[in-house]
C-alpha cells in the first residue's frame, strides 16, 4: 500500500468501517415455502377459499331426492330381477354421498369443525357404510405424505403391491399374481367396498382404537350394514335380495375405486427417509383428470387432485376455478404438473402395477429424490 493511500483520510475512514454483512442465501426449501405462501394469499384474495354452504345444501337436497327416487323404484319394482338395476343406481348415489362425506371431512362445508364432522359421520357411516373415524385416520396420513412408502396407507401392500420392494418379497402364487396384477385391477375394485365395510367395522369395534363418537358410529353402521341388507332380503326374497346386495357392493367398489385410484397410482413414490417441501410433495405425487364438467360431477371434484391436495379445505366446487392459477404457478417454477384423460389414467395405473410386480423400480422413483436428500 502506497504512502499516498495512507495519507488519504477518505480511504482510511473506509478501511476502518466495518465490513458489510454478507446476505445469507435462503435454502431452496425456504424459498419454496415463501412462494407457496404468496400463492395462498393470491388465492385467498379471489374468494375461492370462502365456504359455500348454500351450494352444499343444494347438493344435499339433490342427493336426498335421488335417494327418494331409488326407494320409490325399489318399492315399485318388487320381487323382480330388474332390481339389480336399482342396485347399481343405489351404488351410484352412495358414491356421490361418499364425495360429500369426503368434503365435509376436509371441513369444506361449514366453518364449525363439529358440524363438518357430524355431516361426514352421518353421510359416510349411514349412507356409504364406512367409518368416519377410520377414514380420518387413514386419509389424514395420506394427505400429509402422499405416495410416501411406509407412511401413506393407500400404498401399503395388500392384494395389490405398489412398490418394487414389496413385490420382491412375494413368493409362489402371490409373486405370480403381482406380475399380472394390473390385469386384475378392475375386478379387484369390485371388492373395494367390501374391504371398506370390513375396515370400518374393525375400527369402531376395536376398543384399542381411538374413535370419537364411537357409539354413534356403531349405530349408524348397524343401520347401513345390518338392518338395510336384512330389509332387502326380507322384501325381495333370498335369491334376488342377496343378488341385490352383491351387485350393489360390487358397483360401489368399482365406482369409488375408479374415482380415487387415478389420482395417485402410477405417480412417483417417495422413500420414507426423504423430505420434500409441501408444494412439491403434493403436486409431484398427484395427477389431475381432464374431461370437462361431466368428469367433475362423476368424480366429485377429485379429478382436480393437485388443487385439492394444495388447498384441502377449498370447496370442491372451486377447484376448477383455481386450477389456472396453480398451473401457472407450477409453470413459472418448473414444477411438473400432471394431467391426463380418465381412460389414459387407467392404462397408466394398470401398466404401473404390472411393472411394479416385475420389480422395475426406476420409472416410479421420485424425480427429485436425489436433489432433496441433502435437505434431510
Amino acid at each position: 500500500m502506497s504512502s499516498a493511500t495512507l495519507d488519504n483520510p477518505d480511504v482510511l475512514e473506509e478501511m476502518a468501517a466495518p465490513a458489510p454483512a454478507v446476505a445469507r442465501k435462503r435454502p431452496a426449501r425456504d424459498r419454496h415455502v415463501t412462494d407457496f405462501i404468496q400463492l395462498c394469499e393470491e388465492v385467498r384474495a379471489t374468494g375461492l377459499m370462502d365456504r359455500d354452504v348454500k351450494w352444499y345444501v343444494l347438493r344435499i337436497v339433490r342427493q336426498s331426492l335421488g335417494y327418494l327416487a331409488v326407494l320409490a323404484l325399489f318399492l315399485t319394482l318388487g320381487q323382480t330381477w330388474w332390481q339389480l338395476v336399482t342396485a347399481v343406481v343405489f351404488a351410484f348415489m352412495c358414491t356421490q354421498t361418499a364425495f360429500l362425506s369426503h368434503d365435509a371431512a376436509h371441513r369444506q362445508v361449514f366453518a364449525s369443525a363439529k358440524k363438518n364432522a357430524w355431516l361426514a359421520r352421518i353421510a359416510g357411516n349411514l349412507f356409504v357404510g364406512l367409518s368416519y373415524g377410520w377414514w380420518m385416520n387413514k386419509h389424514g396420513k395420506h394427505h400429509l405424505n402422499p405416495n410416501k412408502v411406509g407412511v401413506d396407507g393407500d400404498i401399503d401392500p395388500g392384494a395389490l403391491v405398489f412398490d418394487p420392494d414389496s413385490a420382491a418379497k412375494r413368493k409362489g402364487f402371490a409373486k405370480w399374481f403381482a406380475r399380472r396384477q394390473g390385469y386384475f385391477f378392475f375386478p379387484l375394485l369390485t371388492l373395494a367396498a367390501l374391504d371398506l365395510h370390513v375396515s370400518a367395522l374393525g375400527r369402531v369395534l376395536d376398543r384399542k382404537q381411538i374413535v370419537p363418537e364411537r357409539k354413534a358410529e356403531i349405530a349408524l353402521l348397524f343401520v347401513r350394514l345390518v338392518l338395510l341388507p336384512a330389509f332387502t332380503v326380507w322384501f325381495l326374497g333370498w335369491a334376488i335380495g342377496l343378488s341385490f346386495i352383491v351387485v350393489q357392493i360390487m358397483a360401489l367398489g368399482l365406482y369409488m375405486g375408479g374415482s380415487f385410484a387415478p389420482n395417485h397410482k402410477g405417480m412417483p413414490l417417495v422413500p420414507k427417509d426423504v423430505k420434500i417441501d409441501f408444494m412439491r410433495r403434493q403436486t409431484l405425487m398427484s395427477r389431475n383428470i381432464t374431461g370437462g364438467k361431466w368428469v367433475d360431477v362423476a368424480m366429485g371434484g377429485l379429478n382436480y387432485q393437485i388443487e385439492h391436495h394444495l388447498f384441502p379445505t377449498m370447496s370442491s366446487r372451486n377447484l376448477r376455478a383455481v386450477q389456472p392459477m396453480v398451473r401457472a404457478y407450477c409453470a413459472e417454477r418448473n414444477i411438473t404438473y400432471t394431467e391426463t384423460t380418465l381412460g389414459k389414467s387407467y392404462m397408466i395405473v394398470m401398466k404401473y402395477l404390472n411393472r411394479v410386480g416385475l420389480g422395475q423400480r426406476d420409472p416410479f422413483e421420485c424425480p427429485i429424490t436425489a436433489n432433496m436428500r441433502s435437505a434431510r
